[in-house]
């Protein structure tokens, strides 16, 4: 038998929470990916299947602050911009939705970020 890849452990994981954690118009799920690069964030309302606010590295602004984009302080200014973006469309509380990735490191300091932004988990 082979020997399952972090990948695949990382989507089991993702799977196994997904089960359980839906996005709704009052609480949207706040999703994250994470790259070796890059990290990215969106707010996904899952009853009609339409993400309402979003952030990234590759974004222009975010780009322009942070000199690599796969690093905690990227995290850091992903979670507030995407804090920032919801708050303005009136969105404050979310479901945060981890990705399977562990909850450390980047995947933290984007959580941090977005609370200190003023957005309620």
């Amino acid at each position: 038998m082979a020997k399952e890849s972090r990948t695949d452990r990382r989507l089991a994981r993702h799977a196994r929470v997904r089960k359980n954690l839906s996005g709704t118009p009052e609480r949207p799920r706040l999703c994250v990916f994470r790259s070796i690069k890059n990290i990215s964030v969106q707010i996904i309302d899952d009853v009609s299947g339409t993400t309402l606010a979003a952030a990234s590295t590759l974004d222009k602004d975010i780009k322009a602050q942070a000199a690599y984009g796969g690093n905690k302080a990227a995290a850091k200014l992903v979670g507030e911009a995407v804090a920032k973006r919801a708050l303005e469309k009136g969105i404050d509380t979310v479901a945060f939705d981890r990705g399977g990735f562990l909850y450390h490191g980047r995947v933290k300091e984007l959580a941090d970020g977005a609370r200190e932004a003023g957005l309620k988990f």
